[in-house]
């Protein structure tokens, strides 16, 4: 069992900076992939990234690539989604997740484990 906490989301302008932190309980959050998604009022969640168990690899959806870096501290049990240049279609709530699989999977339903989300919004 994985518990996930995300913390930092907020309002911000366009153009602006956030970044998400997602804190995870337990001692076996090595050993999981760690995503980001984010869901719209009205619309699906949609996959933003995906970083790999140890770290070294990541996964973006175009809408984001170039504009939001993922990275993990393991020994903080912490994922980060660190996002740049936003605008306002980038607001939503988003949420972590954890994944057993070593393959990096875009699907929300093939993830094990989430959290509760957090509110970014993006004024124009």
């Amino acid at each position: 069992q994985v518990q996930l906490v995300e913390s930092g989301g907020g309002l911000v302008q366009t153009g602006g900076s956030l970044r998400l932190s997602c804190a995870a309980s337990g001692r076996t959050f090595s050993t999981y992939a760690m995503g980001w998604f984010r869901q719209a009022p009205g619309k699906e969640r949609e996959f933003v990234g995906r970083i790999n168990r140890s770290g070294t690899s990541t996964y973006y959806a175009d809408s984001v690539k170039g504009r939001f870096a993922i990275s993990r501290d393991n020994a903080k049990n912490t994922v980060y989604l660190q996002m740049n240049s936003l605008k306002p279609e980038d607001t939503a709530v988003y949420y972590c997740a954890a994944d057993r699989a070593l393959l990096p999977r875009t699907n929300a339903a093939a993830y094990d484990y989430w959290g509760q989300g957090t509110q970014v919004t993006v004024s124009s």
